[in-house]
């Protein structure tokens, strides 16, 4: 096993954290905004398809039954 310098590896460390791209304020609100949405709209759509499936399996055992 390879010896491991604590000192080296805490140098590798923040030099791997240096090469890190941080998002701006903006670009996180755009994002979390675009999440919101995208959440809402799979809501309704799941929504929508409850409804549908109820109603149609609804009908049917209306009709059988």
């Amino acid at each position: 096993m390879a010896s491991i310098n604590p000192v080296q590896f805490i140098q590798q460390t923040r030099a791997e954290i240096a090469k890190v791209v941080w998002p701006t304020r903006r670009e996180v609100l755009l994002t979390t905004v675009m999440v919101f949405i995208m959440a809402a709209l799979t809501a309704l759509f799941f929504a929508l398809v409850d409804l549908l499936i109820r109603f149609g399996l609804t009908g049917i055992l209306d009709y059988f039954g």
